[in-house]
């Protein structure tokens, strides 16, 4: 696939994301999707973003750098968002966190077939513990 045609497919898996369309992730997801080494498969994955986006309702996913070669796609995702429940272990404050998150995907027949993800977990403590 050319990297332009894999950026289409990226833009519209954030899309779907952000418009909480999960019957519609598998079109993006594959069956058994790893993520971070672990094997969640699809529902798996689709459990986790449901919890992050239940924990923080105005959760968007917005490409900040975005690259893609070859079957991967590499992204700098940068959240703005005020979480509601606990979060990666942290608990809300009701203030507004922003983080990124570095994240790479390889594709398969255009559909994520493993994911690594990092997000930055010191950014979030420090914002939140000023609040507190």
């Amino acid at each position: 696939m050319k990297s332009g045609d894999l950026l289409v497919v990226y833009r519209d898996y954030l899309a779907c994301l952000n418009e909480r369309r999960w019957d519609e992730l598998g079109r993006f997801v594959a069956d058994e999707v790893l993520y971070n080494g672990k094997r969640l498969g699809l529902s798996g994955y689709r459990a986790m973003l449901e919890a992050d986006t239940e924990a923080i309702p105005d959760l968007e996913f917005i490409p900040e750098i975005l690259l893609a070669d070859g079957h991967v796609v590499s992204c700098r995702l940068f959240f703005e968002c005020t979480p509601q429940q606990a979060f990666l272990g942290f608990k809300p404050t009701g203030g507004r966190v922003s983080f990124p998150e570095h994240v790479f995907y390889r594709f398969d027949n255009r559909q994520i077939v493993e994911v690594w993800s990092v997000i930055d977990k010191a950014a979030i403590g420090e914002q939140l513990s000023k609040e507190s």
